[in-house]
């Protein structure tokens, strides 16, 4: 899974020498990619994991071995009704189509939770996967990585000391991975038959959402860039890009919407994501600092190179830039990595001796932030209050493509779009006889 930018688990110093007591049982679900490093850094950390499931026994094949004393299974509901009494946590790496109904069933249980981006498939499963953490009582944990890292305070502490000065625009994106997330060049072929792998229970892989014969156009990669299964470079990125901008500035919800594309019409590609998308959100004035334009590139739409940028410094392809009146940050993805302040005088001004006094607390890392959540009674940094509305905003952007060119506006406190009654379709995903949060 290397190629999604993750970062490499590490073993603390000393998590060996946990004692019994302060070590949790933990399970991981839909641990045959992404899920497979999350399962391998709460291992590092000393923990034990008693019990391990994935819906494709052949593809997760090299993950059971790595734990031969986890009990191996298919069927999370199943695993949960075995074990579920010795179970402290769950860490759910499935496709996005499946984190809601996974994380909703472990949280009924008073499991802890610890679930990839984006949260959830739909803004109705973000809240009530967000309504049922308070509920239950549980420590939730988003799979925003970079959330836990040094960069992504240094960005925040720069705004708050006004490094920039007030921030007012920013653009952000990704071009990574386009024959990933684009998949119009397959649309002719979803329909021919396949036989499904012997290894693969394909029905539970659909889980809730709406019957599609098997195919390997989407199991078990590439489900990303169909619409059914994943959220495309929007879904997979902005919760990455987009984490230090929305933390500094405490963005929350947006008012508007609008997406531009490139190449795609959404009656017939719709099943797929557009080869390139430009998404405005327009974010109200909130608390003590005025309104804030985000502007999303993705795929073949790039961040555009701003006036006065300096020769030598290279636009992020994915990244973003945030515009202040006294200057601008640049950053990567993952928490704001390499992370820097432009002009260079705002350099000198704001770092070395210089730098803003740390007003976070630094983490080892976030599965770290989590496991000490737990063992602790706090709530971890990314927790579903703070990564549900950061997963809504893409969520929203998934909308907005489905009416190019149109202004969508956004009610958050009734969840509606009051402007477009076609678009609220899309704000609950349609669920199978059978399946319910």
């Amino acid at each position: 899974m290397a190629l999604f930018h993750i970062l490499p688990g590490r073993v603390l110093p000393g998590a060996e020498r946990l004692s019994p007591n302060a070590k949790l049982n933990v399970t991981g679900i839909g641990i045959g990619s992404r899920g497979g490093a999350d399962v391998s850094e709460v291992a590092g950390l000393g923990h034990n994991f008693v019990a391990l499931c994935d819906v494709d026994e052949k593809y997760a094949a090299k993950e059971f071995a790595k734990y031969p004393n986890a009990k191996q299974f298919k069927d999370y509901r199943v695993m949960l009704d075995k074990m579920g009494k010795e179970i402290d946590a769950v860490v759910i790496g499935t496709p996005d189509h499946t984190h809601a109904v996974i994380a909703m069933e472990a949280m009924r249980r008073g499991k802890h939770v610890y679930c990839e981006k984006p949260l959830a498939h739909s803004v109705h499963e973000v809240r009530e996967l967000m309504a049922a953490a308070d509920k239950y009582k549980v420590v939730t944990q988003l799979g925003n990585q970079g959330h836990s890292s040094g960069s992504i305070r240094r960005v925040c502490e720069w705004i708050w000391a006004g490094a920039i000065g007030r921030v007012h625009t920013i653009h952000a994106g990704c071009d990574a991975f386009k024959n990933v997330y684009c998949q119009i060049p397959n649309l002719s072929k979803v329909d021919e038959p396949h036989e499904v792998p012997k290894t693969l229970d394909y029905d539970l892989w659909i889980g809730p959402v709406p019957f599609r014969p098997y195919s390997p156009l989407w199991v078990p990669w590439n489900w990303r860039g169909w619409m059914p299964f994943g959220g495309g470079v929007i879904g997979d990125w902005i919760c990455h890009v987009l984490d230090p901008a929305y933390w500094a500035l405490d963005l929350d919800a947006p008012s508007t919407v609008q997406a531009e594309v490139t190449d795609y019409d959404p009656v017939k590609h719709g099943l797929t994501y557009p080869p390139g998308t430009k998404i405005t959100f327009e974010f109200p004035a909130r608390k003590t600092r005025g309104p804030v334009k985000l502007v999303w590139h993705d795929g073949n739409t790039t961040i555009p190179r701003p006036k006065d940028f300096p020769a030598e410094e290279k636009v992020p392809g994915t990244g973003a830039i945030l515009f202040g009146d006294k200057g601008m940050i640049v950053h990567g993805s993952h928490g704001g990595a390499n992370c820097q302040l432009l002009p260079d005088n705002l350099k000198e001004q704001y770092s070395g001796k210089n730098a803003p006094a740390e007003k976070i607390p630094r983490v080892k890392g976030h599965a770290w932030d989590w496991i000490e959540a737990i063992r602790t009674g706090r709530q971890a940094g990314s927790n579903f209050d703070y990564g549900g509305p950061l997963t809504q905003v893409a969520l929203l952007g998934l909308i907005a493509i489905r009416f190019p060119g149109q202004t969508l506006h956004w009610d958050d406190k009734e969840m509606r779009f009051p402007n477009n009654e076609a678009a609220n379709a899309y704000l609950r995903s349609p669920y199978r006889s059978g399946w319910s949060l």
